[in-house]
């Protein structure tokens, strides 16, 4: 009887287990897919004083919560790219090169487009 008993338990166990996993399996896609709905980008170019393409450009993105700064350099057609931001935080976006500054760009957590494009202008 006591066998019974241990074995019925290894069961439950078992199926309590199985149960577990198969909401973790369950869930975790459904969260990676509600997160990546909720991440933003923003991307463009960065433009010379003449209006070419900047290229090794140090483009600027600071986070207003917490004054974080990213940085990325423009590639060879004066791109850029930032992925993975939150839409709850604003953010300043610039460029600089060689002692030239870009005005800053506000991005606001009010606006709901998912990928923003926004070229930034060199000045003398």
């Amino acid at each position: 009887m006591k066998q019974f008993f241990q074995a019925a338990a290894r069961v439950n166990r078992l199926r309590a287990t199985a149960v577990a996993l198969f909401a973790v399996f369950l869930l975790v896609p459904v969260a990676a897919i509600a997160q990546s709905d909720a991440a933003r980008s923003v991307e463009g170019k960065v433009y010379g004083p003449q209006s070419t393409p900047q290229n090794s450009a140090v483009v600027y993105l600071q986070d207003s919560k917490t004054n974080n700064i990213k940085s990325f350099i423009s590639t060879q057609d004066g791109s850029y790219r930032f992925g993975q931001l939150s839409p709850d935080v604003d953010y300043q976006l610039w460029a600089e090169y060689k002692g030239k500054k870009s005005d800053k760009k506000a991005i606001s957590s009010f606006n709901s487009k998912k990928q923003l494009t926004i070229d930034l202008h060199l000045k003398d």
